[in-house]
């Protein structure tokens, strides 16, 4: 038997939020160059969606130690920093499935999921979940915000709530569209 055989660590699916890339001129990364970096890196079956920092791909480490590792690593490919979360493709599957405004938030471009980098301290949870921003609605579930914008999210006021400053953790936010395509690629790697 060859020895690493009882020492194998599987390839667990992950999708990586990447925050504050390609929002302005000087904190520009092309998805290819990106790709190519994490692929010389090791990470296996990357594939990244749109140009906002969206990548699935397939790695051995846990989630916690992967955020440390593509954020020294992308500081050092592109020169500045890159704000990074991730969540296995299990937890994204879950945040789908427990969607707390199912049959509620009915455009995908107005509905988005906020991702953060730990439980933020419940006072701010609830400051968050007491603000009067109506028709907007706010759900936090541990590390995620739901926030639907019936109004759009450009002149939202519940946008203005879901920050790093005022929730003290690493945010990032996707739209329903977004999450539910990069839930399909994962679920394409295999495990």
């Amino acid at each position: 038997m060859p020895p690493d055989v009882g020492n194998h660590v599987p390839v667990a699916r992950n999708i990586v939020f990447l925050r504050g890339i390609n929002l302005g001129a000087r904190r520009r990364v092309s998805m290819e160059q990106l790709r190519l970096h994490l692929e010389a890196a090791g990470y296996q079956d990357v594939r990244t969606l749109l140009q906002s920092g969206n990548v699935v791909l397939g790695a051995t480490k846990t989630p916690a130690l992967l955020e440390q590792d593509l954020a020294s690593g992308l500081r050092g490919a592109f020169g500045f920093e890159i704000g990074v979360v991730v969540r296995t493709g299990d937890e994204l599957a879950e945040v789908v499935e427990h969607d707390p405004f199912a049959g509620q938030a009915l455009d995908p471009a107005r509905y988005q999921v906020s991702f953060l980098s730990m439980v933020p301290d419940r006072a701010r949870v609830r400051a968050l979940e007491a603000a009067d921003v109506a028709p907007e609605r706010v759900a936090v579930r541990g590390r995620e915000v739901y926030a639907w914008h019936p109004g759009g999210v450009a002149r939202s006021e519940l946008a203005k709530l879901i920050t790093a400053r005022r929730l003290g953790v690493e945010v990032t936010a996707r739209n329903w569209r977004t999450l539910t395509k990069l839930l399909e690629i994962a679920e394409t790697i295999d495990e």
